[in-house]
């Protein structure tokens, strides 16, 4: 493949990648978004290994590692269920951050890559280096540990060190500063020993980072990763001098920046006081002190709750991570499907920071045939929740918090939460009266027209199908 055909197919490929994002950022046109970007990326595959910058000797190798790694997605699609979709996405940013470290050094150790290169060109080849194999080493421990606490492996609970802003500037410092001593290197064994160290004060700095990261804002935490894979992968293209992959890492980085500003502003918390340290704790955690809200909590059976549900004209369900645990997505669509043949009113309420990534309940709901103009956003629905029969929370707690309103000192206080109390009925289905993952207590629970079901989520939903059809 000539180099001027390389070139259009990598326009060729950018233009489907912008297509993808743009198909992306709606449930109905997501399939042909997914769709663009796997032909994008076909071509930009090709395009790489039959191009004029890889030789016929390496084409076995590359063909090899593709089969392999194909091997390996092939297996994660059909093995991974779907409510373990955030530690895969987390697992999957790891590798870009591992992919780009080790290009890095190969290309740093390569004496074809900096060839002919002097001067001010060949500080900038090395500035490229330096900086890719820092940003790739963070995303890489960082995901790691995002995948630990994503998969339950590593608590929830924000692991905050004394003076932990002093080790991080610190580390900054001798960055920037064995940085100057990789620049001024003249030869490559003189430049390896300060390109280690930064890796390695790069990986504690990611393992740091996402450790002093609570469990309530693990949201962000990954659409913050998956803006460093973004940058990462453009720090690589510099580094190879490969267009397609600058501007690729360009599009993931910035929608992945804007994702975070997303996420944050849902839950009203700056992004600097995220990465500074997220408050919250592992699930099912003990609420912390303060005053025991007013009222008692009511407990509700399956059978009154579908007689609820038979009687109510409008319906709004609101999922949360625990009807993702308990994959019981599937039985709140036969549910769903019930009531609205009865001519019931349904819809869902999704919050930005529903479940552990953005986006988590949508794809829950998709994946159990939800038809999508009845999943809304918490802005749609709240000023619907008034003139509501019945509000159900499956799984839900801190997204449906009235404290974020009523209770100034609350941690989540400003939050924007979905207003299910306002309903003339709320059902919140639970296990237990333990605390969500930012570790407060609910008010919801006490008030007079709230009930709740308790127990695991897909067991009592099967029990209010059969009574829904008996």
């Amino acid at each position: 493949m000539s180099a001027s055909l390389a070139t259009v197919s990598y326009i060729g490929a950018t233009i489907l990648f912008i297509l993808s994002l743009g198909g992306l950022s709606n449930p109905e046109t997501s399939r042909r978004g997914n769709l663009y970007g796997m032909i994008g990326m076909a071509i930009a595959v090709l395009a790489t290994v039959f191009g004029p910058r890889v030789t016929m000797a390496g084409i076995p190798w590359i063909v090899g590692a593709m089969v392999a790694g194909g091997a390996v997605g092939l297996y994660a699609a059909r093995t991974v269920k779907m409510t373990q979709m955030p530690e895969l996405v987390a697992l999957m940013h790891s590798l870009v951050g591992l992919a780009a470290c080790l290009v890095g050094f190969a290309n740093y150790i390569d004496p074809a890559a900096s060839a002919g290169l002097s001067g001010a060109e060949k500080s900038i080849h090395e500035m490229e280096i330096y900086i890719g194999i820092l940003i790739g080493a963070i995303t890489f421990s960082g995901s790691v540990i995002a995948f630990g606490k994503l998969s339950g492996k590593i608590g929830g609970n924000p692991m905050l060190l004394p003076a932990r802003h002093f080790i991080n500037l610190a580390g900054l410092l001798v960055v920037i500063w064995f940085g100057r001593e990789f620049l001024n290197a003249h030869s490559i064994s003189d430049g390896m020993t300060p390109l280690i160290v930064m890796t390695v004060i790069a990986l504690l700095f990611g393992i740091h980072m996402v450790m002093a990261i609570g469990g309530a804002d693990m949201p962000v935490v990954v659409s913050m990763l998956n803006s460093y894979s973004g940058w990462a992968a453009a720090a690589t293209g510099f580094m190879l001098n490969n267009d397609l992959l600058i501007v690729t890492g360009a599009l993931v980085g910035s929608s992945g920046a804007i994702l975070s500003y997303i996420m944050c502003a849902a839950m009203n918390r700056h992004f600097i006081s995220v990465i500074a340290g997220g408050f919250g704790t592992t699930s099912g955690a003990t609420p912390v002190a303060g005053a025991q809200p007013a009222g008692e909590v009511v407990p509700i059976s399956s059978v009154d709750t579908a007689e609820l549900l038979r009687d109510a004209k409008s319906v709004i369900i609101v999922p949360g991570y625990g009807m993702a645990v308990a994959q019981a997505q599937h039985t709140v669509f036969e549910i769903t499907k019930h009531l609205r043949d009865k001519g019931v009113n349904i819809r869902f309420g999704i919050h930005p920071v529903a479940g552990r990534m953005p986006g988590h309940m949508n794809v829950l709901l998709a994946e159990a045939k939800v038809p999508y103009d009845i999943v809304m956003e918490m802005d749609e629905l709240n000023d619907d929740f008034p003139t509501t029969d019945v509000a159900m929370v499956i799984g839900a707690n801190d997204i449906v918090n009235p404290g974020a309103q009523d209770d100034p000192n609350s941690p989540i206080a400003g939050m924007p939460v979905l207003e299910v109390w306002k309903a003339k009925t709320s059902i919140v289905m639970k296990r237990s009266m333990a605390s969500g993952y930012a570790g407060v207590d609910n008010p919801l629970f006490y008030k007079e027209n709230n009930r709740m079901l308790f127990g695991d989520a897909k067991k009592m939903l099967d029990e209010v199908l059969l009574a829904l059809k008996t």
